[in-house]
């Protein structure tokens, strides 16, 4: 799996370079805006399965990264991408989710310091999946309930979106929360019938509905 790696810090980049190439990456590490538009977009470069970008790059220490993602998933739609942030910045989550093709990911640093976690993020996004914070969820989650959009869903149903909204398929919801996938499957139904979302096989088109729902 070839990996695009955009991360300003030294320490950080090579920590996470190594570990990529330890799970079997081949890694293309960059440092800043102008290099990252480069290996994203190069035609005379082969397109990277996925590209993991720190959201703060220079030239400018604002949104670098995650505007050199949009600009090549406009011009490469589909190429999956795992933005990494310092902070919650719900308007980041918002508009890389604004697309909705999914392969897609939004972790937050703290996150990447457990492998497991972070190489399965890396795994899923590339295989078309996508992964969000559960923090960047919960701030998604109490904007909806604060506007009653998500008002009418139950706790358990609340509970269920929460990790449908991660990428979780429907058998790791019903691991997490201790019951049958049938009942989980009945609660997605109340879920989209509640939201007024129609439902889907697609379980990453199915998450990305319920954000776009929440974040309006």
């Amino acid at each position: 799996m070839r990996v695009v790696l955009a991360e300003d810090l030294f320490l950080l980049r090579d920590g996470l370079t190594r570990t990529l190439q330890e799970h079997g990456c081949e890694v293309e590490a960059v440092d800043n805006g102008p290099a990252l538009t480069r290996a994203l977009l190069d035609e005379a470069r082969p397109a990277p399965d996925v590209a993991v970008i720190d959201v703060r790059l220079p030239p400018t220490f604002t949104d670098e990264g995650l505007q050199a993602a949009l600009e090549a998933r406009r011009r490469r739609p589909g190429l999956p991408v795992l933005i990494l942030s310092q902070y919650v910045e719900q308007l980041y989550a918002n508009e890389l989710l604004a697309g909705g093709e999914g392969a897609v990911g939004y972790l937050l640093k703290d996150r990447v310091t457990n492998t497991d976690q972070f190489i399965d993020a890396v795994r899923r996004v590339a295989a078309g999946g996508t992964v969000m914070d559960p923090q960047v969820i919960s701030r998604l989650l109490r904007r909806g309930a604060a506007r009653g959009t998500i008002s009418a869903l139950t706790e358990r149903e609340r509970a269920v979106l929460e990790l449908m909204a991660e990428g979780r398929s429907n058998a790791a919801v019903a691991g997490g929360l201790h019951i049958s996938e049938s009942a989980v499957a009945k609660h997605t139904a109340s879920i989209f019938a509640k939201l007024r979302i129609g439902p889907s096989a697609d379980d990453n088109r199915r998450v990305l509905a319920v954000l776009a729902y929440l974040k309006r």
